[in-house]
């Protein structure tokens, strides 16, 4: 395969890397007349035409997460986070927007009265708990947190059901190893400006679907009330205190990762929704099929774990996660890396 294959895209003119912080209107018409005399200039043919098929999935990259003073802003350690996560992210789509063929987006969604924002509980005096709180089986057991019984109606249960589907969602989360129940800042509110995605980013994708004639797929995840929703996949808890369904595993990202010969990982946070997406991909792959994790791409400089300086700290969490999936043969590489020189592109490349 030719070196030329792989070559890399200017930048182009409209963007500007210190814009990546700002919420602001895409000019899609304007963009579209860029974005077909972009790809006319530098010979960029339809995805369809791709025998080698290159996906990127970017996970929550909404301004809830990833712009400064909203919500739930990912900082890291650094304070920046995010906002140099998607400064290089859109780096990297823009770069290489003649290799990607497809990209999909999940999208957190959410409404005030879910479990594990603060109108879901209250203590014996009627208050709410703080952001990011813990909420554990002991504390349900002895009272320190209840289900708020006001919200029942709204959420068609009665209160009883309400106070016992609590004891076993936070009890089921404890066997299954994962994070106690938090209880977050409101955020990805839908149809509020923060649950959008990132101007900088929508204008990238915009760009890459007018000039590739490829459209995005959009996932969305974590409006169902009774339960938390880190994974693009699916969420924490699939059945209630009686065993019914109260949410289900979507195929939508497993089948993508076998429609293409590399997915590209980035997104927020790395410590929760990206992590646990990626979990839950190569949970996949070592029931159905081992090699398909060495198709997965995480762009570790694109995504940064949940800090709240003096209450939370994911990033250990989250580097042990990424190590155990290097482990398991996917690739930590960064967005500056050449895509010619990440580990195992050319003979997979070939290989298709």
């Amino acid at each position: 395969m030719s070196q030329s294959f792989f070559s890399e895209l200017p930048l182009p003119p409209h963007f500007d890397p210190n814009s990546v912080s700002s919420v602001w209107r895409v000019p899609y018409e304007e963009r579209a007349v860029q974005a077909r005399s972009w790809a006319r200039e530098y010979k960029i043919r339809p995805a369809a035409e791709d025998n080698n098929k290159v996906g990127v999935l970017l996970v929550d990259v909404q301004n809830t997460f990833c712009v400064p003073g909203f919500e739930l802003y990912v900082g890291g350690r650094s304070g920046s986070g995010a906002v140099d996560d998607n400064r290089r992210l859109a780096n990297f789509l823009y770069r290489n927007l003649g290799l990607i063929t497809r990209i999909a987006i999940t999208l957190d969604t959410h409404q005030a009265v879910q479990i594990f924002h603060a109108a879901f509980l209250v203590d014996r005096h009627g208050e709410h708990p703080a952001p990011y709180t813990l909420v554990t089986s002991e504390d349900i057991l002895q009272g320190r947190w209840l289900f708020n019984a006001a919200i029942a109606e709204s959420l068609d249960i009665d209160p009883a059901y309400g106070q016992r589907h609590l004891q076993h969602y936070v009890e089921e989360l404890a066997r299954q190893g994962k994070y106690a129940l938090t209880i977050w800042p409101y955020h990805a509110m839908v149809g509020g400006i923060g649950h959008a995605l990132v101007s900088a980013i929508e204008d990238a994708v915009f760009f890459h679907t007018i000039a590739r004639a490829s459209r995005p797929h959009l996932e969305i995840k974590g409006m169902q009330p009774l339960t938390e929703h880190y994974s693009a996949v699916g969420p924490e808890v699939l059945t209630d205190p009686d065993g019914k369904t109260i949410g289900q595993r979507s195929p939508n990202l497993f089948n993508m990762l076998r429609s293409v010969d590399v997915l590209v990982i980035a997104g927020q946070a790395k410590s929760h929704c990206v992590a646990w997406t990626v979990e839950d991909l190569l949970e996949d792959c070592q029931a159905h099929d081992q090699c398909q994790a060495s198709k997965i791409y995480l762009l570790e400089d694109c995504t940064s774990p949940v800090v709240v300086p003096g209450a939370i700290d994911y990033t250990d969490e989250a580097d042990a996660a990424y190590r155990r999936f290097e482990a398991a043969g996917m690739h930590v590489i960064r967005s500056s890396d050449p895509i010619k020189n990440w580990p195992g592109i050319l003979e997979r490349f070939q290989a298709a």
